[in-house]
């Protein structure tokens, strides 16, 4: 790639964008008293939620009372399912829309999580308009049923979801992405952020354990213990992120989901269900894990690589994903991958997050 283009990423141009954001909030003891029982307290919130997007034109949203982190994917069809750790939601922004409340009744919950789901085909375009439109629903909620109660903690979450293989599968079509910050794409666009925020920038992808690459490994698979499989793709990671001066990273191989934070508010956890990964973006030293289970077989290897405040070139992260790119692809070159017919799937991820 020129000089010229270092500061851009191609990018397929059927790659699918997504946009949510969430806000919690956790009522003091006295709030749930104020309501003659729980599920009518949940029922007053619903009511007036719903009828606020209404009026700022959310069309798809979602008010989540069980205490289980949500986790929204694409789908072509729209449907919703509860694990013990998670609230999973499928839907198509093309065309999906719903005001729904998922709660456990009679059963006052920790957080109380409204779930924005962005709506159309120009999310990215669109996406200052729809935070906006969100501030001004979680304003109206604060002056009235959650009067005299903490903020809410609003997190925006933004990915573009592509397969890496796309032109080996014939796809030639791309788009060339600065990636801009989310902050200065809001501030241009009349979105106003609090000067006290957090951001953070990530990819994940991940690689299915195939039928080639347990063949390729069989040495390593035959025997109880699977540490040496994991720490030959543990290692293979970490020297290619070295390679491309990529300094934060993990693998997960336990079975989990990762999830990803900044350690200055999280630290690295795990649960059933989920790995949480806590990683320093203003170091500058490396933090590159793994997280395996040496006497289980998981079906996938997941990996992280997030940017550092380094890697925000000119407030843009082309660069860096280009740099992202080049790892994922060394790495793969020493599998036993069909490019032609397997999909790896990248996710860039932009996340902001501030009090309201």
């Amino acid at each position: 790639m020129t000089s010229l283009n270092q500061h851009r990423v191609y990018i397929p141009t059927n790659a699918r964008a997504s946009h949510y954001l969430l806000a919690e909030i956790i009522p003091d003891e006295n709030f749930y008293n104020a309501f003659t029982d729980i599920n009518s307290c949940y029922d007053a919130i619903a009511k007036q939620l719903f009828a606020c997007c209404d009026e700022y034109e959310l069309h798809n949203v979602h008010l989540l009372a069980n205490d289980k982190l949500p986790v929204v994917r694409f789908h072509d069809e729209s449907y919703q399912f509860e694990t013990q750790k998670q609230m999973l939601l499928f839907y198509n922004p093309s065309y999906h829309e719903a005001h729904k409340a998922h709660y456990e009744p009679f059963t006052p919950s920790k957080k109380i999580r409204l779930l924005f789901l962005a709506t159309g085909d120009e999310l990215r375009a669109n996406s200052a308009k729809f935070h906006t439109s969100v501030q001004n629903v979680l304003k109206d909620l604060k002056s009235s049923i959650f009067a005299n109660q903490s903020p809410f903690k609003l997190r925006d979450h933004q990915h573009l979801t592509y397969d890496l293989f796309a032109q080996e599968k014939g796809y030639k079509e791309s788009y060339g992405y600065k990636l801009r910050s989310l902050l200065p794409r809001y501030q241009s666009r009349q979105c106003e952020i609090p000067e006290n925020h957090a951001e953070m920038t990530y990819v994940t992808f991940s690689i299915p354990i195939s039928r080639a690459i347990k063949n390729l490994f069989q040495i390593f698979i035959k025997k109880n213990d699977f540490s040496e499989f994991y720490d030959y793709f543990a290692d293979a990671f970490t020297r290619e992120c070295k390679n491309n001066k990529l300094t934060l990273g993990a693998m997960v191989a336990n079975g989990t989901t990762p999830i990803v934070r900044n350690s200055q508010i999280d630290k690295n956890d795990s649960n059933s269900e989920l790995q949480k990964l806590s990683f320093d973006t203003h170091s500058n030293e490396q933090q590159i894990n793994a997280f395996y289970d040496k006497t289980k077989l998981v079906e996938t290897l997941h990996f992280v690589i997030v940017a550092t405040e380094q890697n925000k070139h000119n407030l843009s992260y082309g660069r860096f994903m280009n740099q992202v790119e080049k790892a994922t692809r060394a790495l793969c070159d020493e599998l036993a991958i069909q490019r032609q017919r397997q999909d790896l799937s990248v996710r860039f991820f932009q996340h902001i997050s501030y009090s309201i």
